[in-house]
């Protein structure tokens, strides 16, 4: 099995944080409750290439915050380089609504129709026995970055997101959201 292969294992299937926001919860503490679910979707690419070796990836993520909910959909591709896996992002493809795109409803793309996000800066992730660290820092705007750092095992996604804007966090927890795998 290639690295990419066993990268895709660990983060494909549906994963929530129930443990902890309920922990949290207990605790008199505001966190997320939040919802991954991360779908291998190359079958819905058309025109891939014969000597195609990556990996495209619908990510479903669902928060809910003092009773608001929202939705926040994207389109990944892995592939493996030298040095580990990496992650870049896509824009929604054409024919989908990018604010509730999910593989479900994903409407087939033509691989030449598919365009990198200008915004998101491609991500790195190196595996240490097992586990597999990366992230990336992203300048959404001249004034607004965005920061991703994410850790991968067999027993869980740990996912630190923020974002800044003009220094000051608008986005994010001090601590990761703790995903476990709920479904396949």
């Amino acid at each position: 099995m290639s690295k990419l292969d066993d990268f895709m294992q660990l983060l494909c299937g549906e994963f929530d944080n129930r443990e902890q926001f309920e922990a949290k919860q207990a605790a008199g503490e505001t966190f997320p409750l939040a919802h991954h679910v991360n779908t291998a979707c190359n079958d819905k690419i058309l025109g891939l290439p014969d000597d195609f070796a990556g990996t495209f990836m619908v990510e479903e993520s669902y928060y809910e915050v003092d009773g608001r909910k929202s939705a926040s959909p994207h389109l990944f591709l892995f592939t493996e380089e030298k040095d580990g896996v990496l992650l870049t992002s896509y824009d929604a493809p054409e024919g989908n609504d990018k604010r509730s795109f999910s593989y479900a409803t994903m409407v087939p793309a033509e691989f030449s129709s598919l365009r990198e996000s200008g915004k998101f800066t491609p991500a790195l992730y190196r595996e240490h026995d097992g586990v597999w660290e990366g992230g990336s820092d992203s300048m959404f705007s001249p004034v607004m970055r965005f920061h991703l750092f994410e850790r991968f095992s067999a027993d869980v996604l740990e996912v630190s997101e923020s974002m800044e804007m003009n220094g000051k966090r608008v986005f994010g927890f001090d601590e990761p959201i703790l995903y476990k795998r709920i479904g396949k």
